[in-house]
């Protein structure tokens, strides 16, 4: 039958008191948004106006943290490296590559274990200490879990070298030794501080015993007494068998230099070698592996794995991975004596020594903070081929299942999304789905930002997202009267109708100024100006005045009238396109042709006598309107001459 998951925990938000207020809230992209409201059930007359306080909740409060994002940032690279090669793990190198890999990730939490250690130590202010301190118990946490699902999982490390990699972890990770060896060898006479003891016993339960050796050799210097039992104890302590990693002696080898090892201590023991040395008679009686003289050095073991692999080391120094749990199992009980119950750290690393992955992953997803550690770690144990066979009921794998959760955390911060893109961009049954929705909830608070979420778009051919981020620039430059990057955008965007607005606004600015702003976009448009007749007409309107300029009239004339006649210009436009054609007319030489002259005098009765269109003055506003009146009359009597003009140049021409 399946475990099934037990009730999330109650988690209290500070000064929200649900008693007295009632509460709403609303979710946002990476957090929740907790507001009291004005409700009551007391009637109207008594409703006070108040000013509510709102709390904001966030989801994943780590990506906030600077010493955390360090970890997302060092650890992104060592994961998409670790996607990028791998084609290449094959065979014995596959192992080696992957426990490097390991490595490099338990180097990033120590290297942000070690800073976060010294700031905590640094702090003056209490409640950030309390912080960075939860924040140096979670990563010491994960160091310790993965170190253990390294040895396990990756190494693989068989009976003998198996014992070895244990020692390496308690070494590593219970390290208050280190102190107390500052501590007692920086006193004037080490033998006689009053922790010496202290120091030789941890050593032993770590089973550093070149170090123990030099310990007791200190003291038999300072006390003749002991001397001889000093020397040998010491003896016992050189001799115990070890398999060392270049050492090429059989697992069966070593049971039995040990065995024969064992008897010596046990009878310097049984013949009270050392009976007048308390502290030396309990040395030998920990090398025994005697459980009683264990667990007698509780305090100095701290905790059970500790206890567990010094148990190990005296008493089962080839046991084999499959035996492990029981070990583990019975000296968890053994440690705790059934004073207290086991600590979620003690479920995790129960459940590693047990060999069930899935149950690791599983109560650290519960105990842990944040997706991170299960996020690399459910990575990593894939790429091992682990994982292979256990997929989730909603049509993922446990891997991409926590690799989304883990993206969509980095998403709610304002720079690590970036990060994020990577790792959807390695879920491939919904990382695609799952990008595109995050993406689109982005906060374009900047260009530059917006710039940075098209790019990761473009680049991932995903044209409707393309296609809104444009169009919330481009209405964003628009309301900024920024009309050129509005237009920019329009066009990256490929909206057409919005680029025809932003045009007309273009050509309605030129009305009133007399001339265009941003030039170098307008001349430059190449085969954008294609993405709409509006925009069109504003490219070619702006090449007329570019030939104008360049004095080029015959080729100036020919696109103004081009321009009204294929219906490209708007008909608003038509009588600024005829008030232009005027001093092109009033040349000295004939710039249009009689047949030109009279396409002009059709557009201009069109426009004056014609059935007005939306927007466009009608006749009788034209024959009202003085200014306007003017300028009718001028086309006309300038279209009169031009015309004579035309036919008697033309005419000269033929008879010629």
């Amino acid at each position: 039958m399946e475990e099934l998951d037990g009730e999330p925990t109650v988690t209290l938000i500070p000064g929200v008191n649900s008693q007295k207020k009632q509460m709403c809230f609303d979710w946002g992209p990476g957090e929740m948004l907790v507001c009291e409201t004005s409700f009551n059930k007391k009637e109207k007359s008594d409703m006070m106006p108040g000013c509510p306080f709102i709390h904001i909740i966030r989801k994943n409060e780590d990506v906030y943290s600077q010493i955390l994002r360090k970890l997302f940032n060092e650890s992104h690279g060592i994961f998409v490296g670790l996607q990028r090669i791998e084609e290449e793990l094959t065979g014995k190198s596959r192992k080696t590559q992957l426990v490097r890999v390991s490595k490099n990730y338990r180097s990033v939490i120590r290297a942000c274990l070690e800073e976060m250690h010294q700031l905590a130590i640094a702090g003056k202010d209490p409640a950030s200490d309390r912080q960075f301190s939860i924040q140096v118990s979670s990563l010491s946490a994960m160091e310790l879990i993965w170190n253990l699902c390294e040895i396990l999982f990756i190494e693989v490390a068989p009976a003998g070298p198996l014992l070895l990699h244990l020692l390496d972890w308690v070494q590593l990770h219970v390290c208050e030794v280190d102190s107390l060896s500052a501590d007692v060898l920086g006193s004037e006479n080490p033998s006689k501080h009053e922790r010496f003891w202290n120091l030789v016993t941890v050593l032993v339960l770590q089973g550093r015993l070149d170090e123990a050796r030099q310990m007791l050799s200190k003291e038999a210097n300072t006390s003749p007494t002991s001397a001889g039992m000093c020397r040998i104890l010491g003896d016992l302590m050189r001799t115990m068998p070890v398999l060392s990693p270049g050492n090429t002696q059989t697992l069966t080898e070593l049971e039995l230099k040990w065995q024969h090892w064992h008897e010596g201590c046990e009878r310097h023991l049984q013949d009270g070698t050392f009976a007048s040395s308390p502290h030396l008679e309990s040395l030998c009686k920990i090398m025994l592996g005697d459980e009683a003289a264990l667990l007698e050095q509780k305090e100095l073991l701290s905790n059970w794995y500790h206890f567990l692999v010094t148990r190990l080391l005296y008493s089962h120094p080839t046991v084999k991975p499959m035996d492990l749990h029981f070990y583990a199992q019975s000296s968890l009980d053994l440690f705790l004596g059934g004073e207290s119950s086991p600590e979620p750290l003690d479920n995790i690393l129960m459940a590693a020594f047990e060999f069930d992955i899935h149950q690791v992953i599983k109560e650290c997803s519960i105990a842990l903070s944040n997706w991170w550690f299960v996020a690399h770690l459910t990575d990593l144990l894939d790429h091992c081929k682990l994982l292979q066979s256990h997929n989730l009921y909603f049509g993922s794998n446990m891997r991409e299942f926590l690799l989304l959760e883990y993206a969509s955390g980095l998403f709610a911060h304002h720079s690590l999304w970036q990060l994020g893109v990577d790792y959807f961009d390695y879920c491939p049954e919904l990382g695609r789905v799952s990008l595109e929705l995050h993406i689109e909830r982005i906060p374009l608070s900047t260009e530059q930002k917006a710039l940075k979420v098209l790019r990761v778009c473009e680049q991932r051919q995903m044209t409707e997202q393309v296609r809104s981020i444009c169009k919330i620039l481009a209405m964003k430059a628009v309301r900024n009267n920024r009309l050129g990057s509005a237009l920019s955008w329009s066009i990256r965007a490929k909206d057409a109708a919005f680029a025809t607005l932003v045009s007309d606004r273009f050509l309605r600015d030129y009305c009133e100024r007399g001339c265009f702003s941003d030039l170098d976009l307008i001349d430059n448009l190449g085969p954008a100006m294609m993405l709409s007749d509006r925009l069109t007409f504003l490219g070619k309107y702006r090449e007329f005045h570019r030939l104008y300029g360049e004095k080029r009239f015959v080729d100036a004339a020919s696109l103004l009238l081009s321009l009204m006649t294929s219906q490209i210009a708007p008909r608003t436009f038509w009588m600024t396109l005829l008030t232009d054609a005027l001093p092109l007319l009033e040349q000295k030489q004939v710039i249009f042709s009689a047949e030109q002259t009279y396409e002009l005098m059709r557009c201009l009765e069109d426009l004056t006598s014609g059935r007005p269109v939306r927007g466009e003055p009608d006749a009788q506003q034209l024959q009202d309107d003085d200014v306007e009146t003017t300028k009718v009359e001028m086309l006309r009597l300038a279209l009169a001459r031009n015309l004579a003009r035309s036919i008697i140049k033309e005419g000269s021409l033929e008879g010629s």
